[in-house]
């Protein structure tokens, strides 16, 4: 029996991860495809790259032809064909095959097994089935939008293969609809609108991943919204209703009296409306009034001789 090298064959390690053993595979199959390439061989090197992957992508296959590399070979100096003892095999169910047609039965025919289902592609009745690759891209919202759904009409360059087998990019609109309690970094799957298949497989998806646009009024963290918001020094003091418009609309927000810069104030439920909405924090930010004019100085001087205050009190000045 000769044996062949499929982990040479897809140009990975013995120690390769299926992870990389299937990367490996879908690169190479889609260089030496019939459909694209123009190498002379491509026919017989795709059909070698789907014996290999249909063995080292199975784990159990894997396992089986790993242990027979890992016999004696027969021939001068040890060289040439595999000898396995005659019970080899007896633990691995091979459509029937013993172990002298074992390698027949693996390597001539592994490429019948169709895996258009998963995904891989492969051969099956001479014809060969290759899903899509998925596209992955990103796009940008306000916070308003994650509040309300919007839609969003995008272009995507694509590869697409001619009659000729030709592949050439080319220009893709589509009009994507964001739903409401989006949030940053969560990706939207579109299902068939990534890259065609091969061979009439199926075509990938895309998956669009949420940003949002900086907006100086807000912080988002997660479904929870951050806002500030600027309050007079009388209405901190005193306490005060005061308009605040937020990404939902317009609310009105008791401020209590004494507040100072940086406190919070918690509208829950008022954050992006996801499954579990978040909340809505209002941080005050106490503004003073600008001394630009005899009032105002005046009003300062009156309020500096009569108030007595030392705000540095506090931290020990």
């Amino acid at each position: 029996m000769e044996y062949k090298d499929y982990y040479q064959v897809l140009g990975v390690d013995k120690t390769a991860s299926q992870a990389d053993i299937k990367k490996a595979y879908r690169k190479l199959v889609r260089q030496y495809h019939p459909d694209v390439s123009t190498h002379k061989d491509a026919d017989a090197k795709t059909k070698e790259l789907n014996e290999a992957y249909d063995v080292l992508g199975d784990a159990e296959k894997r396992a089986a032809y790993d242990e027979l590399g890992n016999m004696p070979r027969g021939g001068p100096g040890g060289q040439g064909g595999f000898q396995p003892p005659p019970d080899w095999g007896t633990q691995f169910d091979f459509n029937g095959a013993d172990s002298d047609d074992f390698f027949n039965d693996l390597f001539a025919h592994v490429g019948r097994r169709s895996r258009a289902g998963g995904g891989a592609g492969g051969f099956g009745g001479g014809s060969f089935r290759m899903q899509g690759e998925d596209i992955h891209a990103s796009i940008t919202i306000d916070l308003r939008d994650a509040y309300q759904g919007t839609t969003r009409t995008i272009s995507l360059r694509v590869p697409q293969h001619d009659e000729q087998g030709r592949t050439t990019m080319q220009e893709k609109t589509l009009s994507v609809t964001i739903p409401k309690g989006v949030t940053p970094g969560q990706q939207l799957r579109l299902a068939g609108q990534g890259q065609p298949g091969i061979g009439g497989g199926p075509n990938g998806d895309l998956y669009l991943e949420i940003q949002f646009n900086p907006d100086p009024r807000y912080r988002v963290e997660g479904t929870n919204v951050y806002e500030n918001v600027p309050v007079a020094p009388w209405e901190a003091a005193l306490g005060a209703s005061v308009s605040v418009q937020t990404p939902s609309g317009t609310v009105e927000v008791t401020v209590p009296k004494g507040s100072q810069s940086g406190r919070k104030l918690r509208l829950k439920g008022r954050g992006i409306p996801a499954a579990t909405p978040g909340d809505l924090y209002l941080i005050l930010d106490v503004v003073l009034p600008p001394a630009d004019s005899d009032k105002a100085r005046a009003l300062y001087e009156q309020m500096a001789r009569e108030l007595a205050f030392n705000p540095r009190e506090r931290v020990g000045a």
